[in-house]
C-alpha cells in the first residue's frame, strides 16, 4: 500500500513508531524477574515438583482452549485490540499473585495468566509484519531482520530480568513479586502506542476467512509449510522441560541461589545470539545444515545434562538454549513467509496451541519422573524423544527443504 501525501506522511511517522511500541512491549512482556527462581517460589508455596508441572499443565490447558480463538480474534477485530486487552489481563494476573499463597489461588494465576498469553501470542508478530508491509518494507531480509531483532529483545529482556529476580529473590520472594506486578502494567502502555496498520480484515465479506480453509492451507499444501507448522510446537516443546528442570538441577549440583539470576541470564544470552546469527548460520551453510543442527542440539544437551555433573552439565545444556533461538528465527520465518496476512497472527496462534496441547500430555509425566525416579531419568527420557523427533519431524522437513533445492538447480 502506498503512502503519501501529508496524511500518508503522518501515517507513515505512526507506523515507524509501531515497530518501536512492538519491540517495547515484548521486552516488557518477557522481563520476567520472577522465572528464574520460579521453582524455588513455587516451593516456598508448598508445591511438590510434581505439582508445579500440572499447575504449568493448568496454565497450558487454558492457553490451549483460548490461543487459535485469540488468534482468530486478532485477526477478525484486530491486532491492537488484542494486544491491549492481552496487557490488561496480564496485569491482572500479577496483581493476583501478589495474593497467591497455596495450590489453589496459584490455579487462579496461571489460567488468567494463560487467558493473557492466548491473547498476546501470535498478534505482535503478525502485527510487526504487516507494518512493514504498509510501509513497503515487505523483502524477506527485512522480515528476517525483524523476527530476529524481536526475539533478540524478548531474549535480552529475558536475561536483565534475571539479573534483577536473582537479586530480589535474595532480599524476598515478596518484593520479587511486587515488583514483577508493578513491570506487568507496562505492556499496556507500549499497547496503546501501536496504531493497527492496513490489512485484509479477516471479517469482510470478501475476505472472510474460516479456520477449516485455514487448517487446509497450513497441512494440505506446501510440504515445507506443513512441515514447519509441526516443527515448530514440538521443538518449542523440546527446549521446554528443561526449563522445569533447570533449578532442581542446579540445586542438585550444589549451586547457590545467588547464582540462579546470573546463569538464566546466561542462557537468554545464548538464545539472544541464536536470534541474531540464525539467519547468518542459515544464509552461510545453507538450510539443510540449519535443520539439521538445530534438530541434533537438543539430542546432545538433554543427554548431556543426564550424562555429566556440575558446570559440565550446565554448560552442555546451553546447547537447548542454542536450539531455542534458532527455532524462533528459522522456523517462525519460514511460517509467516508461507501464510497471507488475514490468518497470518491465527497461524502463530496456532503452533503455539499445538506446543501447549503437547505440553498438556507430557509435562505431568516428566515432573512424575523426576520426582518418582530422578532427575537424570528424567533427562535421559527427554534425550530419547529428542532423538526420535529428529528422524520423525526434522527429517522430513529437511527433505522437503531438499526437493526445492533441486528444483530451483533444474
Amino acid at each position: 500500500m502506498l503512502l503519501h501525501g501529508y496524511w500518508g506522511t503522518i501515517v507513515r511517522n505512526k507506523l515507524h513508531r509501531n515497530i518501536k511500541a512492538i519491540y517495547a512491549l515484548a521486552f516488557f512482556h518477557s522481563f520476567m524477574i520472577i522465572v528464574p527462581v520460579i521453582v524455588p517460589f513455587f516451593m516456598s508455596k508448598g508445591l511438590s515438583l510434581a505439582e508445579i508441572f500440572y499447575l504449568q499443565a493448568v496454565f497450558a490447558a487454558t492457553i490451549v482452549l483460548l490461543e487459535a480463538p485469540s488468534g482468530y480474534f486478532a485477526d477478525v477485530f484486530g491486532r491492537r485490540m488484542a494486544l491491549a486487552l492481552g496487557s490488561v489481563i496480564h496485569g491482572i494476573a500479577y496483581l493476583c499473585l501478589n495474593f497467591a499463597d497455596h495450590l489453589a489461588s496459584l490455579i487462579v494465576f496461571e489460567i488468567i495468566a494463560g487467558i493473557a498469553a492466548s491473547m498476546l501470542s501470535g498478534a505482535d508478530l503478525a502485527l510487526l509484519y504487516d507494518t512493514q508491509k504498509a510501509l513497503e518494507d515487505d523483502s524477506n531480509s527485512e522480515h528476517s531482520k525483524s523476527i530476529a531483532h524481536l526475539g533478540f529483545v524478548k531474549s535480552s529482556a529475558e536475561g536483565l530480568g534475571a539479573l534483577l529476580g536473582g537479586a530480589l529473590a535474595l532480599w524476598s520472594f515478596e518484593v520479587m513479586v511486587a515488583f514483577q506486578s508493578l513491570i506487568a502494567w507496562a505492556c499496556l502502555i507500549a499497547s496503546m502506542l501501536i496504531t493497527e496498520p492496513p490489512y485484509k480484515n479477516a471479517r469482510t465479506k470478501e475476505n472472510r476467512v474460516q479456520i477449516i480453509g485455514i487448517l487446509k492451507h497450513l497441512f494440505k499444501g506446501d510440504p515445507v509449510l506443513r512441515c514447519v507448522v509441526i516443527a515448530i510446537p514440538l521443538y518449542n516443546l523440546a527446549t521446554f522441560h528443561v526449563v522445569w528442570l533447570l533449578q532442581p538441577y542446579w540445586e542438585a549440583q550444589g549451586i547457590s541461589l545467588a547464582l540462579f539470576g546470573v546463569l538464566w541470564c546466561s542462557q537468554s544470552a545464548v538464545v539472544a545470539i541464536a536470534n541474531k546469527f540464525g539467519f547468518v548460520i542459515e544464509r552461510r551453510y545453507g538450510p539443510v545444515f540449519a535443520l539439521a543442527l538445530m534438530g541434533i542440539l537438543p539430542v546432545l544437551g538433554h543427554f548431556g545434562m543426564a550424562w555429566f555433573q556440575g558446570w559440565s552439565g550446565i554448560l552442555v545444556g546451553l546447547l537447548l538454549f542454542l536450539c531455542r533461538g534458532m527455532n524462533q528465527v528459522i522456523l517462525v520465518n519460514a511460517l509467516n513467509r508461507r501464510v497471507p496476512s488475514e490468518f497470518r497472527a491465527t497461524a502463530n496462534s496456532l503452533t503455539s496451541f499445538l506446543f501447549r496441547l503437547a505440553f498438556i500430555t507430557t509435562g505431568p509425566l516428566v515432573g512424575y519422573m523426576a520426582e518418582t525416579r530422578g532427575l537424570d531419568t528424567a533427562f535421559n527420557l527427554l534425550g530419547f524423544s529428542s532423538l526420535v523427533l529428529f528422524f520423525l519431524v526434522m527429517l522430513p522437513l529437511i527433505q522437503s527443504v531438499k526437493s526445492i533445492e533441486q528444483q530451483c538447480v533444474a
